[in-house]
């Protein structure tokens, strides 16, 4: 099969019958061997009922529900596990990402050996402060993992089947899924100028508490890629100099005292500095070791619940 298409979706009735016949004249224009996979991630309204829907009508339509609401992260990695398309194609329900790119995306994954193509919304009908907030987000990220990407959130993307079936995306993470590419060692990474368009249907699920949780999950992915599987590499550098920089304070005190005479040693408020800084080194380094131990008994991140398949092969 040459693509699988990718849809995470939650309360998006009124787009997926339009969504769906314009991925499907797309892909049969250009004669390709598809499937779309909806993962609708607990919707409240007749989603689900649209897809059933669907798949009734075409044999490419397949479909995962989730029994609630996970995020787009449990929704996309679902549906990652599912895929058999060499390239897999991942794009938003709400219209806004415009299946005439997926020929583009796909020729670059296939012909000029990319692992990962993102779409760059260059021109951007959202509102004033999402488009603001990625903007920092962005920069942060360009500069935090070396990607040189201008929207490292954008729903369009396409992949190497490789890529997909060797990540975990769990949380919110799906804002980083090219950060997380590069740490598992897919480094030819892409990007393609997409056209963006307006919203025609329901409402965006942009809110303010994506600002913060856009930030923790910047430090989030830039300390798991780097420390996740060796943490002591971390904790115990920073415990180690902590509690040097403290034994070094209190050798200097107990000089000054034994040869010296000049003052006692708890008078000084060096002491309780000294002090201080090697029980935290002390807490560090004993914080790495633990972490050394829970990295290498860690448990599946993604805990989740399927409600419904459909046309998926037992």
């Amino acid at each position: 099969m040459d693509i699988s298409v990718v849809v995470p979706l939650f309360n998006e009735e009124e787009s997926l019958k339009e969504l769906n016949d314009w991925i499907l004249r797309v892909a049969k224009s250009n004669h390709f061997a598809f499937e779309i996979v909806y993962v609708d991630d607990g919707s409240t309204d007749t989603s689900w009922s649209v897809i059933e829907n669907l798949a009734g009508e075409h044999p490419e339509v397949k479909g995962i529900r989730f029994l609630r609401n996970y995020g787009k992260s449990a929704a996309l990695n679902e549906g990652f596990k599912m895929v058999s398309g060499d390239v897999v194609i991942t794009m938003d329900a709400d219209l806004q990402d415009s299946p005439e790119e997926i020929p583009e995306l796909f020729r670059m994954v296939k012909e000029e050996g990319y692992d990962l193509v993102s779409g760059w919304k260059k021109k951007r009908y959202d509102p004033f402060i999402k488009r603001n907030t990625s903007k920092f987000y962005n920069r942060s990220t360009r500069m935090l993992s070396g990607i040189k990407l201008h929207d490292f959130n954008c729903g369009l993307k396409a992949y190497r089947k490789e890529v997909v079936q060797s990540i975990e995306v769990y949380g919110e993470m799906h804002r980083y899924i090219p950060v997380i590419a590069k740490w598992e060692g897919f480094r030819k990474i892409g990007e393609k100028v997409v056209q963006h368009q307006k919203r025609k249907y329901g409402v965006t699920k942009f809110g303010l508490d994506r600002f913060l949780k856009g930030y923790l999950d910047l430090l989030t992915i830039t300390f798991t890629s780097r420390f996740a599987q060796r943490p002591m590499h971390f904790f115990g550098a920073l415990g180690s100099i902590l509690f040097l920089i403290g034994f070094g304070i209190a050798g200097y005190l107990a000089y000054t005292k034994i040869f010296m005479d000049v003052y006692k040693m708890t008078d000084r408020p060096l002491f309780y500095l000294g002090l201080l800084a090697m029980i935290l080194g002390t807490q560090l380094f004993v914080a790495g070791f633990l972490g050394e131990m829970i990295s290498r008994n860690s448990q599946n991140l993604n805990k989740y619940q399927i409600k419904k398949y459909i046309n998926f092969k037992e």
